[in-house]
């Protein structure tokens, strides 16, 4: 063991003696150092024993510590919060930030139902016209698409609306050439409608009167005449009745490829700093600040610092495994250390886990409707008449 040092009693912190310096400009931090390292020493049976470490070892396991406390705390408020965090910007860190849960997960689903409805979204509606022919009645849309609307390789489109249909109820309910409407006086001009069909005197009547009218018309369409409409099958529309003039078809339609160009936000390496939370890895969590952590926090972090300081106690003491002595030789505990710094280290992960289980959203709202519903118990025992003696 000649060549093993040994802990000196005290030490003396300064920037640079830990491996990574996350902390080493924390004032608390540095307080608490040669403190935490001393207790850590006394824990481990100094004076009466050598401890074999030297004080980089004990500030190495103490930022080891806080690192480790810090990343449970935001790994658990990073599952709690992740879905309000998702597409939020990742130019500052979320350490010390209130996250309040927001709707902007469901809005951008919600936006995706309003483009297939055609009432918003981030797809654009394309339009299109084919020109109808006489006694043709089904129409290649793929020979069209490729023709005429500009797309890429690999991509198609998907029609969403169709522009066939009859005139609409109301230009028939006030045909002058078929009798109906006809009225007292002329109100076409005081619904705003103007010259809408010359000559057209009607009586104003309730609206349900007007409704049933509409519906006789549109369902005497249905009936009683080949209506207007279509069906598109493997990308050939089909119109109904057979065109017997010339004229234009227009539809809108969407590029199929425009669905996951809009709905997938692709960001570089370089525009992560000022780019949007697209995963896990890249939420902006960053080390603790030593000195907002409380002194629950800190009590947890001497702790795992003492589990880690057994940890490498242990292997440097395996390294010799005995030491020989005149007359005898005296048996490192190096087993007995490592098994104690892996239970301890293992129980207080266990044991911050949870602790922050117990403060999560859902767990909190519980323990408030128990709360409020005892409460409510309570109050139902006291009485509602208050005697004055």
């Amino acid at each position: 063991m000649a060549n093993a040092v040994i802990f000196p009693g005290s030490s003396s912190f300064v920037a640079g003696k830990t491996p990574f310096g996350f902390y080493d400009n924390d004032v608390d931090f540095i307080t608490d150092a040669d403190k935490s390292t001393l207790f850590c020493a006394r824990r481990l049976g100094y004076p009466v024993v050598a401890v074999e470490l030297q004080d980089i070892n004990f500030y190495a396991a103490f930022e080891e510590a806080v690192t480790t406390y810090g990343n449970e705390v935001y790994a658990y408020k990073l599952r709690q919060d992740y879905l309000s965090l998702e597409g939020a910007p990742t130019s500052s860190a979320f350490n010390n930030a209130l996250i309040t849960p927001s709707l902007a997960n469901i809005i951008r689903i919600s936006e995706q139902y309003g483009s297939e409805a055609g009432a918003g979204g981030n797809i654009t509606y394309h339009k299109g016209c084919i020109q109808l022919a006489r006694n043709q009645q089904t129409y290649d849309l793929n020979a069209w698409a490729n023709a005429s609307a500009s797309l890429d390789a690999g991509d198609s489109i998907e029609v969403k609306r169709v522009f066939y249909e009859g005139d609409p109820a109301l230009v028939k309910y006030f045909d002058p050439y078929a009798g109906t409407g006809t009225g007292m006086m002329n109100l076409m001009d005081s619904f705003g409608w103007g010259n809408f069909s010359p000559a057209i005197n009607f009586l104003l009547m309730p609206l349900n009167f007007d409704i049933q009218k509409f519906n006789a018309i549109e369902l005497n369409d249905q009936i009683r005449k080949s209506n207007y409409s279509f069906e598109i099958r493997n990308n050939q529309l089909s119109i109904f009745p057979l065109p017997s003039r010339v004229g234009n078809l227009y539809f809108e339609y969407i590029k199929k490829q425009d669905r996951y160009r809009n709905n997938i936000s692709s960001i570089s390496g370089s525009q992560l700093p000022s780019g949007v939370v697209s995963n896990v890895s890249n939420v902006p969590y960053t080390n603790p600040q030593y000195k907002l952590i409380n002194s629950v926090g800190r009590s947890w972090v001497y702790e795992y610092m003492l589990a880690l300081c057994k940890e490498m106690l242990g292997y440097v003491r395996g390294k010799y495994g005995t030491i020989p002595i005149p007359g005898d030789e005296v048996t490192l505990n190096q087993s007995d250390l490592l098994a104690s710094a892996a239970a301890e280290k293992t129980a207080l992960i266990e044991r911050l886990r949870g602790y922050l289980d117990e403060t999560s959203r859902d767990k909190l709202l519980e323990r408030r409707a128990n709360e409020v519903e005892y409460r409510q118990k309570e109050l139902q025992q006291v009485p509602f008449t208050i005697y004055i003696g």
